[in-house]
């Protein structure tokens, strides 16, 4: 028995589409679901071939085959919609880009289960989620700590959030993908440009923290950072620096460990920074202010730039140093 809401997909086998898989087949007619969501309602048994229902999405198809899918309503999301403003960079009927504010967590979680990019999205979204996983929430594929800001990327369909999702776990390798941070860092590195190639597990001492681990221990975290500007700009020992670093991985806190292991952490991460608190006694009195209004780690997302899945349009997105980042890279050029 259908029900309620349930919409029935019904597709013949053209001549040329003989011997194909079920799932693949499936994934190819509806440009709005994924091939893993395909997978999921086969196994569910909710697809049928020629009326009798198949249970592996290996099946192999032939010509005329009828096939029908019972497509369940997209189940309401978990976390409340809340109104809450967004700064949207873009927004079609597949995916949005938000620039997020520094503060803001993505994801619902204990001690945040609301205020956050979530909770904003599912209010801002509303009657365009066409359900990620037969839920209608949007698909994020990558994600910011609360105290970084900058670009963001979430899907409305579950074929955009595969789309995403799988360029995301290239990191840019296959050119699709661009990513690029700009922090603003205690001293300089050594060299104008590099790559940090450190292994990146959770630490044994503090859970709560990433470390460098040696060996084949932990997962692999490259790095490509390039100096821009140091402040003094021609002091052979700047007291800080602004750096622009890219991914080639993506691990949890990539950014802030691997700078603070090459002896270059971001200004004001208390997490890995908190050795160089006695290096604000060297900055000027407005520099001084301008790091403790701060109040977080220098780090923003200034560049996301991916091929759309649902267009194949290359789409590129930057976004300048926000208020309170500014305000410090002022007067550290002052010094």
């Amino acid at each position: 028995m259908a029900e309620h809401g349930e919409e029935t997909l019904r597709f013949v086998v053209a001549h040329d589409e003989g011997g194909a898989r079920l799932d693949r087949f499936l994934a190819s007619q509806a440009a709005d679901v994924s091939r893993a969501r395909f997978q999921s309602l086969i196994a569910d048994g909710r697809v049928s071939v020629n009326q009798k229902t198949v249970m592996k999405g290996r099946e192999k198809l032939h010509p005329g085959d009828e096939i029908e899918v019972m497509m369940p309503p997209a189940v309401e999301a978990a976390p409340v919609a809340q109104d809450i403003a967004l700064d949207v960079v873009h927004e079609d009927e597949h995916l949005i880009v938000i620039d997020k504010p520094a503060g803001m967590v993505v994801h619902p979680a204990p001690g945040h289960k609301g205020g956050t990019l979530v909770n904003a999205l599912l209010h801002h979204c509303r009657g365009s989620l066409a359900g990620i996983g037969g839920v209608k929430r949007p698909g994020i594929v990558h994600r910011l700590d609360k105290d970084t800001s900058g670009l963001l990327v979430a899907a409305k369909t579950d074929a955009v959030h595969a789309g995403l999702a799988e360029q995301f776990a290239a990191h840019g390798r296959d050119g699709r993908l661009e990513r690029a941070y700009l922090a603003l860092v205690w001293g300089a590195p050594a060299r104008p440009r590099g790559i940090i190639d450190e292994r990146l597990a959770r630490s044994r001492h503090n859970r709560q923290k990433i470390a460098v681990v040696r060996g084949e221990a932990g997962r692999a975290a490259i790095t490509h950072y390039k100096l821009l500007e140091s402040f003094p700009p021609h002091d052979a020992r700047p007291m800080a620096s602004l750096v622009e670093c890219r991914l080639e991985t993506g691990r949890t806190h990539q950014i802030r460990v691997h700078m603070a292991h090459m002896g270059c952490p971001v200004m004001g991460d208390e997490v890995y920074g908190a050795g160089f608190k006695a290096s604000a006694s060297r900055l000027p009195p407005q520099a001084r202010g301008a790091l403790a209004r701060l109040g977080r780690q220098a780090l923003h997302a200034a560049i996301l730039g991916f091929e759309h899945p649902a267009t194949g349009e290359r789409l590129r997105f930057e976004s300048p140093l926000p208020k309170d980042m500014r305000a410090l890279y002022g007067c550290l050029e002052r010094c």
